[in-house]
């Protein structure tokens, strides 16, 4: 076989390319050519992502289908102006690993023509490499789940997220995966991060068993996701946003998804709504911009608890994992929740629920507060901010509702459409379950205790 070579200019630098028509991706004979296309017209919004981020590569020299392999160091034939960091082994044995920062388009289309199909960058940036911008919950669907799985996960995490007044952000792998990303860009460390994603990880499986896992083993994950913690350690890496992926005869995209876009999948049962080649990833950007952009610049900090625990010395990951999980039980127990019973006609009563900063109020049927049997109710519109409501009972002239108190979320989540959560008021005291029935804003609220 003949090697056709040619050279292209990029930004003043000088890149042979060869073989631009071989095919990588038999679905629609997706080239080389396109490959380095799709990395020159998607760079505007890749490269602010990549930058000063050691980045390990994948390479598919035969296509998707032939023989590949991971690099880290840096080629030999590098050209000098290509920007890498070097990193000492984690073995005491052996020269520093060289790794690649695509700092520039010439860098990212000169690894291109390489066939380095995928990027997978680090969470932390040089020279700071033991202190990661952000956590990342890497969800990986057992035999049984799919990416549909994954989103019903990453709706679980960022409600958990919410109570711990964090935001998060969420993007599909570009195969049958999700990811959720937790930006600090404030100090930190490898010591408490991946510890405290540990203890999440831990708490949402006790709360969500049929659905989520957080053991290693691959034996446990049948049906369930795995929220692998583990992501989160200096030497670990994550397809970045917009990278190609090449687990498939056609060509994805690891692409920003809205948390509108993963209820409405769930919600219809559309994985396709979850899928982006590289045409619509384009098109997507060109419409609504970089969806991950808060990623390089949200400042969030440890909850208070938690860096309490960690400030001033790295301890163990042991006790900044138990600390986790303390401050995480009572967060997710939802102790500090409210709850308020509003006085009941002779139709209906409405009782809410404070999550966040929001009051999720539901409308029942029937007079009786007292909930024996099941009843149909209705969700209404949601009353932001939830503490004016509860401001307003300590009104004087206000009249008092017909209870209020705290819950505790025993298992489930909102946004999954079932929920039991125990109640303690002045009138209500016991379990009760909500549990949404059909596609519109009925549900079912029973008492179980």
């Amino acid at each position: 076989m003949t090697t056709k070579r040619e050279n292209i200019e990029v930004n003043g630098r000088t890149i042979t390319v060869s073989n631009l028509d071989k095919v990588l991706y038999p679905a629609g004979k997706f080239t080389k050519a396109q490959v380095i296309d799709y990395y020159i017209r998607i760079s505007k919004y890749l490269l602010p992502h990549l930058k000063n981020r050691p980045v390990t590569l994948k390479r598919f020299p035969n296509g998707v289908f032939g023989e590949f392999f991971y690099e880290k160091d840096a080629p030999a034939f590098t050209p000098d102006w290509v920007e890498t960091f070097s990193v000492p082994r984690r073995a005491s044995k052996g020269e520093d690993i060289r790794y690649i920062l695509i700092n520039d388009l010439s860098t990212l289309v000169w690894l291109a023509s390489l066939t380095n199909l995928e990027i997978h960058p680090f969470l932390h940036k040089i020279p700071k490499i033991d202190q990661p911008t952000s956590i990342v919950f890497d969800c990986d669907p057992g035999e049984g789940a799919n990416v549909l799985s994954c989103a019903r996960v990453a709706l679980v995490l960022r409600e958990l997220m919410d109570e711990l007044n964090l935001k998060c952000w969420a993007k599909v792998s570009g195969s049958k995966g999700l990811q959720v990303y937790v930006p600090f860009n404030s100090s930190t460390s490898y010591a408490i991060t991946q510890p405290l994603a540990k203890g999440i990880a831990e708490i949402l499986a006790q709360r969500q068993p049929k659905l989520i896992v957080a053991e290693m083993s691959k034996f446990v994950r049948g049906q369930r996701v795995f929220i692998d913690w583990s992501q989160n350690s200096d030497f670990k890496t994550t397809v970045g946003v917009y990278s190609l992926r090449a687990k498939s005869y056609k060509p994805l995209v690891s692409m920003p998804v809205s948390w509108k876009e993963l209820e409405r999948a769930v919600e219809t049962n559309d994985s396709a709504i979850l899928s982006f080649d590289p045409a619509t990833a384009i098109e997507r950007l060109a419409k609504l911009g970089d969806l991950f952009k808060p990623m390089l610049t949200k400042k969030q900090h440890l909850p208070k608890d938690l860096a309490a625990t960690a400030k001033g010395t790295m301890r163990s990951r042991s006790i900044v994992g138990r600390s986790a999980q303390k401050m995480l039980r009572r967060s997710t127990q939802g102790s500090k929740r409210r709850f308020i019973v509003f006085h009941p006609n002779r139709l209906s009563f409405k009782i809410g629920l404070e999550f966040g900063d929001v009051l999720k109020t539901w409308q029942i049927k029937g007079s009786s507060p007292t909930l024996k049997g099941e009843h149909i109710s209705r969700l209404l519109e949601d009353e932001p901010p939830a503490k004016s409501v509860f401001d307003k009972v300590k009104e004087p002239r206000t009249a008092g509702p017909w209870d209020l108190g705290t819950y505790q979320i025993i298992e489930g989540s909102l946004r999954d459409g079932g929920l039991t959560v125990y109640l303690q008021g002045k009138r209500l005291q016991g379990e009760w379950t909500l549990t949404k029935s059909g596609n519109g804003q009925q549900w079912k609220v029973k008492k179980t205790s």
